[in-house]
């Protein structure tokens, strides 16, 4: 058996050095593009803190709220609203999720969270807008809570209109007294 030697040339003086800072300014452009990629998550400053859990994204919330643009133009506003979490848009579902009933909270959605270029038709947000909000959590419920309501109140109102039939018509004349 007979092992073949094969010379090697020896590196260059400096060349692994090098090699290594390639391998690093590599490393640290590929962090610095993903920092930039990654999106930056909302401010979310808690007013008054609420108490209990959080709703989950399949719950319906009943909030009360103030949407500003960066210049303080009032863009939409409620005393009452019901919004599921998952149908708003994310930087509002993600904060809805961090709240507890009955808190106040001041929540800051950068665009990319918010509507970004694709801003809903007729509304007064300018394309790439930061919006704040200031919400209160009144209240939520689980979708199926919300169905067994609908359903009673349902059941209700068939009651009462089987309780008082030909409620509505036009009750007979009464004959003139003598």
């Amino acid at each position: 058996m007979s092992v073949t030697a094969v010379p090697l040339r020896p590196i260059a003086k400096g060349s692994v050095a090098r090699l290594w800072i390639g391998i690093a300014v590599l490393v640290l452009a590929a962090a610095a593009l993903a920092w930039a990629t990654v999106p930056r998550s909302l401010d979310f400053e808690v007013l008054t803190e609420g108490t209990g859990p959080s709703p989950a994204p399949t719950d319906v919330a009943l909030v009360s709220y103030i949407g500003t643009l960066a210049d303080g133009t009032v863009f939409d506003q409620s005393a009452q609203a019901a919004l599921p979490v998952d149908g708003v848009m994310p930087g509002f579902s993600i904060a809805l999720q961090k709240m507890s009933k009955g808190g106040h909270y001041k929540i800051v959605i950068p665009p990319h969270l918010a509507y970004g270029n694709k801003v809903p038709q007729g509304a007064p947000i300018p394309p790439n807008a930061t919006l704040t909000f200031d919400v209160k959590l009144l209240d939520f419920k689980s979708r199926d809570e919300i169905m067994k309501l609908q359903q009673q109140m349902q059941s209700q109102m068939q009651q009462m209109q089987q309780a008082a039939p030909g409620a509505g018509a036009a009750a007979p004349e009464a004959a003139p007294v003598r």
